[in-house]
């Protein structure tokens, strides 16, 4: 009996230790969505640190392919089609690879998925080859980052950082196109959406009186919508109309004071001192 305990407590013992260890990363993975255009980007990577180590030239070897990021391979997923420098790049997923040297980088977008390491490399696979000059950092960035910077509706920038150096590759998408369409297509059937196309005209810099036009059937839709109002006279300020706009401005902030919406009370009152 004593015999059989014993083995029950080395076998109990022994399945404590085989049990697994939870430890942090020692390359954290990040995954970053942005929304861009009418879809997102997606980029998933993995964070090595400097740890008192020189990185390029050193840790990363000059001119060696690198996947860019540490551990698994680094990925963009684009919702819609994009241009990078002047290549078209259809909607999916594909990874991100870079080649650097002391004044000039190579930024891949490859077919391939899974590039960890020089020799799984296949150039055949490359959409996009793009060179780009480092900038020098004066603060040194400890852990490699990734970031989406200067994001407007059709252009963007990936910016990378590590030690003291950093890269950007621009990325543009067609959205004017992509709207026009929409506006087309919706303008000719019924419950038009008058506000929405009537911003992106007065945003987008076109027909200014086709927008004034479609603001008024907007605010005729919608009588106690100050913010309405206040955009129609942005647009009618643009148009040069200044007492059609001191008078669409009043009523908006009497709207506004009526609503309780002191942002818009604000708005309006700014609005109504540059018109004096």
């Amino acid at each position: 009996m004593k015999k059989i305990f014993f083995l029950f407590s080395i076998t109990l013992s022994s399945l404590s230790f085989a049990q697994t260890l939870v430890t942090p990363q020692p390359s954290t993975t990040q995954t970053i969505k942005q929304n861009f255009g009418l879809s997102t980007i997606e980029l998933n990577y993995s964070r090595p640190n400097a740890k008192g180590r020189v990185i390029f030239g050193d840790l990363v070897p000059f001119g060696n392919v690198w996947r860019t990021g540490a551990n698994s391979a680094t990925t963009l997923t684009f919702g819609d089609d994009v241009t990078i420098g002047d290549k078209k790049v259809t909607a999916g997923k594909y990874g991100l690879l870079s080649i650097p040297n002391k004044n000039n980088w190579i930024l891949i977008i490859t077919k391939q998925l899974d590039v960890t390491s020089p020799s799984a490399y296949k150039a055949e696979s490359d959409l996009v080859r793009i060179n780009v000059t480092p900038v020098a950092m004066a603060n040194k960035v400890e852990t490699f980052t990734m970031q989406f910077a200067n994001v407007k509706s059709g252009s963007c920038e990936l910016n990378l950082q590590w030690e003291n150096t950093s890269i950007s590759l621009p990325i543009s998408t067609d959205v004017d196109s992509k709207v026009m369409k929409q506006i087309e297509n919706i303008m000719t059937k019924d419950n038009l959406p008058y506000y929405s196309a009537a911003m992106y005209y007065l945003e987008s810099g076109k027909d200014l009186n086709q927008a004034l036009s479609w603001f008024n059937k907007a605010t005729e839709q919608s009588p106690t919508a100050y913010y309405m109002f206040y955009q129609k006279a942005n647009c009618l300020v643009k148009l040069g109309k200044k007492q059609e706009a001191i008078a669409t401005a009043t009523k908006s902030l009497a709207l506004a004071k009526a609503g309780k919406n002191p942002d818009y009370v604000k708005l309006n009152e700014d609005l109504l001192k540059t018109l004096k």
